[in-house]
């Protein structure tokens, strides 16, 4: 049961880090929500407790540095993926890759 609240508390921290940042799309990325809010609470709700002297309870410092570790994450994530998009390649997974290569070559129909 624990694992479970320690994946809900990720998912949220995740999802508010996007919300914070901007979203790209219309809804929240739900596997980036996962993996940065599990990191980002891990890295920075760890870090921020224990430098606060909280220990490992549950307190106020290390939510804050969860979301914060979140919020890194979240960012050097987004920062990533569009800098291997390239130069005028949508950062979109949607559409078929096949039918927008076809468009931009030319006497292709």
């Amino acid at each position: 049961m624990l694992i479970l609240g320690i994946i809900l508390f990720g998912m949220i921290v995740g999802a508010g880090a996007q919300l914070i940042l901007g979203r790209e799309r219309r809804g929240v990325d739900w596997s980036m929500a996962i993996v940065a809010g599990l990191v980002g609470s891990f890295i920075g709700g760890l870090l921020i407790s224990l430098l606060a002297g909280d220990g490992l309870r549950l307190r106020p410092s290390g939510i804050i540095g969860s979301l914060a570790g979140a919020l890194v994450v979240t960012g050097v994530w987004r920062w990533m993926r569009s800098r291997n998009a390239g130069p005028g390649t949508p950062t979109s997974r949607s559409g078929n890759p096949a039918k927008a290569a076809a468009k931009k070559k030319p006497g292709t129909h």
